[in-house]
């Protein structure tokens, strides 16, 4: 993790192989809602601390598929808390914006939740189920609109999806009424750490800093990278036909997560830079 020898990480995932190359890292295939198939893990590994990243996370389809959608959000972090209980292991679980109703964003940590989606009500009750186990050693990583990039991705990412579209000479319709706080995936790996790194418990607010509409986000994209923004269509949501409601104005204040983790978020020109440069640095080393 972060290439510092002294984390032995083991990787889980669904697949039988793993997606990535070139880690240091162990891994095995693991489903989180196989409980006996959990619990072994525990058992054979002995972590001292448990990042859960598994979520089902496409918005729409948690609409439809609710059972699927509880079982990975909810329930199966109820079953990685009470391991994590039993065995003394510290429990990271990542969490969203989207236990937001959007009303008032961008969020404290202490702000009230109120999601307004089948997605955002499983997530928190992930999040009640990592709180109520009767852990003294958990935090809870709450993080907005994640943007990055990786191998064998089953799903693209906003920056990525924007880029092919324009690069294409497509027109997109980009929502004005949506307002966030785009992640870059490493600054929110590096908060993360520092929360293992420094034994921090509660709950943290992992972000970018600069607050956006989607819009404003997907034309800083298109400027960063000399695209043609003039394919950009600036709409409000109603006219997107979608299951699931969106949180309008949600996003974070990370002033916590700055002062007592020291954590310090690329502005978004300088990370959508780094990400293209590091994609491009990836494709040249095959």
């Amino acid at each position: 993790m972060g290439g510092r020898p002294e984390y032995d990480v083991l990787a889980t995932g669904r697949d039988q192989c793993p997606r990535f190359s070139g880690g240091s890292c162990g891994y095995i295939q693991l489903d989180i809602t196989n409980v006996e198939a959990t619990n072994r893990v525990f058992v054979d590994f002995e972590p001292n601390v448990v990042i859960n990243c598994a979520a089902m996370t496409q918005v729409d389809e948690c609409e439809s598929k609710r059972d699927q959608c509880w079982q990975v959000n909810a329930l199966a972090v109820d079953t990685l808390a009470k391991c994590c209980l039993t065995h003394g292991s510290r429990l990271i679980h990542i969490s969203t914006d989207f236990i937001f109703d959007g009303q008032n964003g961008p969020y404290k940590e202490s702000a009230r939740p109120n999601p307004i989606s089948y997605y955002g009500r499983s997530k928190l009750a992930g999040e009640n189920y990592a709180r109520g186990a009767g852990m003294d050693k958990w935090a809870i990583v709450r993080t907005v609109l994640v943007y990055g990039r990786g191998e064998q991705l089953q799903r693209s990412n906003f920056v990525w999806w924007l880029k092919e579209k324009l690069e294409a000479g497509e027109s997109v319709n980009i929502v004005t009424d949506q307002w966030r706080t785009p992640t870059y995936t490493p600054d929110l790996a590096l908060g993360i750490e520092k929360i293992v790194r420094f034994g921090e418990q509660g709950v943290y607010h992992i972000s970018g800093r600069d607050y956006f509409s989607v819009h404003e986000f997907a034309l800083e994209i298109a400027n960063t990278l000399d695209l043609d923004a003039s394919l950009i269509k600036p709409v409000d949501g109603s006219s997107f036909s979608q299951p699931a409601a969106r949180p309008a104005k949600s996003g974070f204040i990370i002033l916590k997560a700055e002062s007592e983790l020291g954590y310090s978020p690329r502005p978004t020109r300088q990370a959508i830079l780094d990400l293209v440069e590091e994609e491009e640095r990836s494709r040249s080393s095959f």
